[in-house]
């Protein structure tokens, strides 16, 4: 029962990490390699992840928890997990907070 009580108080509760979580890039790169798409091989495709993987241990403390959290459950979903996509997920969190909020939508002189 207690640990129903934060869902029912709409608390949020997120899991922060001190480093990024280990992802199985074996099967994706297999699948790359497979497609044979513009002559993708295995081992570029893991040179790739693990050039990701290193640049997610250098950087990941920049990134909020939040961020960390969603881009952690997007890139476990629907398919093999990434490096490359975890990376470029949480890059573009943070490229998207230094967006200007111009809502270009809203009528002149309106205060929606």
């Amino acid at each position: 029962m207690m640990t129903l009580i934060p869902m029912l108080l709409g608390v949020q509760l997120i899991l922060v990490s001190d480093r990024p979580p280990n992802l199985n890039v074996d099967s994706s790169c297999a699948a790359a390699a497979q497609s044979g798409v513009n002559g993708r091989t295995k081992d570029a495709c893991m040179s790739e992840e693990n050039a990701a993987r290193d640049t997610l241990k250098q950087k990941w403390k920049d990134f909020t928890g939040t961020e960390q959290s969603r881009c952690a459950g997007l890139v476990r979903t629907g398919g093999p997990a990434s490096y490359v996509e975890l990376l470029t997920c949480l890059e573009m969190a943070q490229q998207a907070k230094k967006i200007p909020d111009n809502d270009a939508l809203k009528p002149a002189g309106s205060r929606m």
